[in-house]
């Protein structure tokens, strides 16, 4: 069975979407091939730039900056609830174009998923940047893919295209934002949703191909 995951990389929801969809895969023992796509919920961010999480959601939503932080610690309860580690107090926002050109790149190497899972731990629990190219390269040897081909794919435009037709993809099946599963080219799931959701779906799925 084949899985199709869209997601953008500084997307709480999408770590969690993950960790989730991950749990209803070992719980029905599925054998089950991902397949990672590249969504950006804000192209507009300066390449190499950044901006404080908290500032961003204020103006996004309409809150005061500590209305965005109890917004923060909502998710992070949200997340541990699911056995995932957050620490977004102080977390930064910016343009995640190149760590999807990356994550293009793993996915030729086959290390997709342990380059997009190094990715959300180092945002989201660790703090370390996705918008500084030193750091990129530094996180994608840590998940296996060779330190100066990261660099040179960074250094060049390799995978732009890729990303951006990912991005197309995306709302051409309907999705507004991320995390969005597709099952089997046939089933759609939109959000983070819970172990139990994907877990139905899968299951019709693998009825549904036994039919």
């Amino acid at each position: 069975m084949r899985v199709d995951i869209w997601s953008d990389l500084v997307c709480p929801w999408c770590y969690l979407g993950k960790r989730r969809f991950e749990q209803a895969v070992a719980e029905l023992g599925a054998d089950v091939e991902v397949v990672h796509h590249s969504f950006q919920l804000d192209p507009s961010f300066p390449r190499g730039a950044s901006r404080p999480t908290r500032e961003v959601l204020s103006e996004k939503y309409g809150r005061t900056l500590e209305e965005a932080d109890a917004m923060e610690a909502q998710m992070e309860q949200r997340a541990a609830a699911d056995g995932l580690e957050y620490h977004l107090d102080g977390v930064h926002m910016g343009n995640t174009v190149d760590g999807h050109r990356l994550v293009h790149l793993a996915r030729e190497r086959g290390l997709a998923d342990a380059v997009v899972d190094r990715f959300y731990r180092a945002h989201f629990t660790e703090r370390r940047s996705l918008f500084d190219r030193d750091s990129l390269v530094e996180l994608a040897a840590e998940a296996g893919l060779d330190a100066a081909e990261a660099r040179a794919v960074l250094e060049s435009d390799a995978y732009e295209a890729e990303v951006e037709a990912d991005g197309e993809q995306a709302r051409a099946l309907g999705a507004t934002g991320v995390p969005f599963f597709v099952v089997d080219q046939r089933f759609g799931v939109a959000g983070a949703q819970s172990p139990e959701v994907f877990t139905q779906v899968l299951q019709r799925a693998l009825e549904s191909a036994a039919s």
